[in-house]
């Protein structure tokens, strides 16, 4: 029996590991996007391409990772990495580099940039404000 790669739930998974809510990806991808058109669109097996393409920009991930990310897989190659201590001890150089660590770190600047332009949106909205009381 062959596993299909569910492309929806490949998007929910890295956005929760991201830590990024429907509502901040929906944001991200446009005015058309919101909270209900994200939650449906991780619930479809294949994504149009040209859509990954654009979540993958977002998200800062490979359009591969969608495509070809499998749970089963992956579980089944860590389980092996760490019960064949052979090969385990071959490969702990690999597991130093964490690329969802880098990935979090990237999104946490774009927060903090973000954050910082509201806040200048904020103090330039007072200064208008007092600017038409004067």
């Amino acid at each position: 029996m062959e596993q299909k790669i569910h492309q929806g739930r490949n998007v929910k998974r890295f956005r929760e590991m991201l830590n990024i809510k429907q509502e901040a990806l929906a944001y991200d991808l446009g005015e058309d996007w919101n909270q209900k058109k994200i939650s449906m669109l991780e619930q479809k097996d294949v994504i149009e391409d040209n859509l990954l393409k654009q979540i993958s920009t977002v998200l800062r991930i490979p359009v591969e990772a969608f495509q070809n990310f499998d749970e089963e897989q992956a579980v089944n190659l860590i389980s092996c990495s760490f019960s064949d201590n052979a090969m385990f001890n071959n490969r702990i150089e690999t597991f130093n580099n964490n690329p969802i660590e880098e990935i979090k770190k990237l999104h946490e600047e774009k927060i903090t940039l973000f954050e910082r332009m509201l806040k200048e949106k904020d103090e330039m909205m007072l200064r208008l404000e007092k600017l038409i009381n004067k």
